[in-house]
């Protein structure tokens, strides 16, 4: 029975709170282009497309293209970049909703920038939300005002004197446009220093410095005038640079290269592998006037270089040197990968060093490599791109082969900066390979020692009068498989790909690492005997066993497991480094001469490591290696001798002794030409559950379709069974458990082609929610 108007009764103290219903926000859609098209922050790969909000007419001076933006999506708050504003939409006006916020007062992705991140994305197959994540560092809001204010001022690059403030008005359009946001006028300094559109003028510390500069690397540099009308030009160029050895002699050249750069009124970006790098660049940037951007004694932050780097550096100083750059602050910036994406405007000098280094992958989907982002920025500015490097990576090489090399969205035909022969030899220590067929020519008793008595009493020689440094593996162990005759490495007959035992030892056959073929009837190709050994490598107790063989000399070790050791005195001692982690010298009693800051000799220990290291590119990591210690070497006009003690490939041994990387690039690239190997043609990995990589394969007609075949190759190599991720919780085994890789080569004229079916079938596999993780990776470093 129920009473018509009863009212359920409740306690005192606990009567439902009665929530207040606010009224809707009064909105008026903006006059001119109401509606704006956001790229959010979210990194699904089938949410890629931008997406419509209108605009309140009160947001409409403030909501620019290229601001950053707080909107409803999918019930949830998210940020995002307005990436264009327009007067109409195909989605119906009634279900658009209004921009909540607008969080940034600056652009924050300049209009050059946008059109940039959309090449890169489809480029390497990912959306633009997933390169805005690399590009855009977390917001600071602290930082902006500050940011606003001293861009309103400009001085002259290379000084500290600062240029008369922009008019009132210029300043307001310059806190809105970083395109607009330098000096307008023309005119000069008061030192005499003139003033360009951009209201940057050049010191003439930085002019004089350039042509000095110029005198040097012409005198050392084959076809160095071509590089320098290039950087001073106004078309695309492309570069690759081998550069000499010396203690300080990259860092010159690339200094010069951002001076003359900055003489032509442009930009300057330079990417390198690690922070050491960056620091060893900025004294010579300082020699050219060039200051860091940091705390000025008068207040705020000031200097012509910023420092860009996404793994160290706090939040609020890696968005102050951002907005530094957008709105056109400094003209430079260094740093690490991170610096590739700089938001940089015009024609500029984008220039890499070591261009192969692992750490110039991005870690995240779409996995963009530095060298093609910048390359593809560089083209895109009509600006100038320069690798830079003592070991020229394949890819180089390739594009150096001649006019006709096919061009691709990240790679295309560069012109080569080699050394000439005479400064060459000049400059380059006296490099030895102490292998056994060496020592038993010179009869030395110690053959099969790890430091034989002849290295000894060269290194006990260099002791007299400076540091040493030997240079180890890296104190890890890896398992491979060799010839158990001749002691090669163990390689598939199919695509030369190093073979491995299955790690769970169930089945006792070896299998290719990048196809997985098994190698059934197995024969070495050097020496045609048929059984193998398993080798294990590594390189421990270095320092112990050394301390007996020269007692009394102080020993330091500088490693990633003992911790780095960032400088050394210019005074005897041994050295123990792992590659990347050598100590710099430096003078003790203050001198500038080039001898104090040289290692006297340096020595290349357990050699016949190399031969058993895995990856396509295991040879030139190992060349890289070896240059980058031997380069911190004095030359052998100053008495400087480099040894390679063991025994390794001979042209990597060649490479190095004679200092031109050529010889091993060119074997290499004949080797992937045969084998159909990167960059021969393009390839991607493709991993996750084995039907979702199958279906992906068929999908994109890497089985049965167009791409079925590379040339005479199979199109599809593998698919090869892999661990399953750290992060996979156990309650995830079950459902993950049959996890394989498998790798798609196409003809290089194909590779953009193969990176948007791989973005599209991908992203029909998420949106579908099919059951499997997959992932793809276009230009991978290693295939494994």
């Amino acid at each position: 029975m129920t009473v018509e108007g009863a009212e359920q009764l409740t306690l005192a103290g606990l009567t439902p709170r009665k929530r207040r219903r606010r009224a809707p926000a009064e909105h008026t859609p903006a006059d001119q282009a109401p509606i704006a098209q956001v790229v959010l922050e979210v990194q699904a790969l089938h949410l890629g497309q931008t997406f419509d909000y209108l605009i309140d007419e009160k947001d409409s001076d403030a909501a620019q293209p290229g601001v950053l933006v707080r909107v409803r999506f999918g019930g949830r708050r998210v940020n995002g970049i307005i990436w264009g504003r327009t007067t109409a939409s195909s989605t119906p006006r009634s279900s658009l909703r209004y921009i909540e916020r607008v969080l940034s007062p600056d652009v924050l992705v300049p209009k050059s920038m946008r059109d940039d991140i959309a090449l890169i994305a489809d480029a390497y197959g990912g959306t633009r939300a997933n390169i805005l994540r690399f590009a855009v560092p977390p917001r600071v809001a602290k930082v902006e005002a500050e940011q606003r204010l001293a861009a309103s001022f400009r001085r002259p690059v290379g000084s500290g004197m600062s240029a008369a403030p922009r008019p009132s008005e210029e300043r307001q359009q310059a806190s809105t446009s970083p395109a607009a946001s330098g000096f307008a006028g023309r005119g000069t300094t008061p030192d005499g220093s003139p003033i360009d559109a951009h209201g940057f003028s050049v010191a003439p510390m930085v002019r004089k410095g350039t042509e000095q500069g110029y005198q040097r690397v012409v005198a050392n540099y084959g076809d160095a005038h071509v590089l320098y009308e290039g950087l001073i030009g106004k078309q695309f160029r492309s570069f690759v640079f081998d550069s000499l050895p010396g203690a300080q002699e990259w860092q010159r050249n690339m200094a010069w290269m951002v001076a003359a750069a900055l003489t032509a009124g442009k930009c300057a970006v330079v990417e390198l592998p690690t922070m050491r790098e960056v620091e060893d660049l900025l004294p010579m940037l300082r020699n050219y006037g060039l200051t860091p951007f940091m705390p000025s004694p008068s207040g705020g932050w000031a200097g012509d270089v910023a420092i860009l780097n996404a793994e160290t550096m706090p939040a609020a100083d890696r968005y102050r040197a951002y907005l530094a750059v957008a709105l056109g602050q400094v003209k430079v910036v260094i740093g690490t990968r991170a610096v590739a994406y700089a938001p940089v405007e015009g024609p500029a000098l984008f220039a890499i060093l070591e261009d192969a280094a692992y750490q110039n992958m991005d870690g995240m989907m779409p996995y963009p490599q530095a060298r093609g982002v910048m390359r593809l920025r560089a083209k895109a500015h009509g600006g100038v791109f320069v690798a830079m490097a003592n070991a020229r990576s394949a890819q180089s090489h390739w594009e150096t082969a001649g006019p006709h090399t096919v061009e691709t969205p990240v790679s295309g035909y560069s012109t080569a900066i080699h050394p000439l022969a005479s400064p060459l030899k000049d400059a380059t220590p006296w490099v030895r390979w102490l292998n056994r067929e060496e020592l038993s020519r010179l009869a030395d008793p110690t053959i099969g020692a790890r430091v034989p008595h002849t290295a000894v009493r060269i290194l006990s020689k260099a002791l007299e009068s400076g540091p040493v440094l030997l240079s180890i593996p890296q104190d890890s162990i890896s398992e491979t498989l060799s010839c158990a005759t001749c002691h090669g490495q163990a390689r598939c007959a199919r695509c030369a790909g190093p073979l491995q035992l299955p790690a769970d030892r169930t089945d006792s056959t070896p299998r290719c690492q990048w196809c997985g073929a098994p190698a059934m009837n197995w024969t070495c190709p050097a020496c045609h005997h048929d059984r193998m050994r398993v080798i294990r490598v590594g390189a421990t107790g270095t320092a112990e066993e050394l301390a007996g063989l020269f007692r009394g000399v102080p020993v330091v070790v500088s490693s990633k497991a003992r911790g780095l050791v960032t400088n050394v005195p210019s005074q005897p001692m041994i050295v123990i480094a792992t590659p990347g982690f050598e100590p710099r010298v430096r003078p003790v009693d203050g001198t500038r001469r080039p001898e104090g800051y040289e290692y006297r000799a340096v020595a290349i220990l357990d050699a016949w490591t190399s031969l058993y290291a895995l990856g396509v590119d295991a040879r030139l990591d190992t060349l890289t290696a070896w240059m980058r210690a031997v380069s911190l070497c004095a030359p052998r006009s100053r008495g400087g001798s480099a040894l390679i003690l063991g025994e390794t490939d001979p042209a990597i041994a060649q490479s190095l002794m004679i200092w031109d990387s050529r010889i091993l690039a060119a074997k290499d690239m004949e080797e992937r030409a045969e084998t159909g190997m990167p960059p021969t043609v393009a390839a991607a990995c493709v991993w996750g559950r084995r039907d979702a990589v199958m279906t992906l394969m068929q999908r994109v007609g890497a089985l049965g379709g167009d791409w079925a075949l590379c040339g005479e190759l199979p199109g599809m190599l593998g698919p090869v069974p892999i661990a399953q991720p750290d992060t996979v919780d156990a309650r995830e085994l079950e459902a993950t458990a049959d996890r394989v890789k498998a790798v798609v080569r196409v003809p290089q004229s194909e590779r953009a082609a193969l990176a948007l079916r791989l973005r599209r079938e991908t992203a029909r596999h998420v949106a579908a929610r099919e059951p499997g993780e997959l992932r793809f990776r276009v230009d991978p470093k290693d295939l494994i």
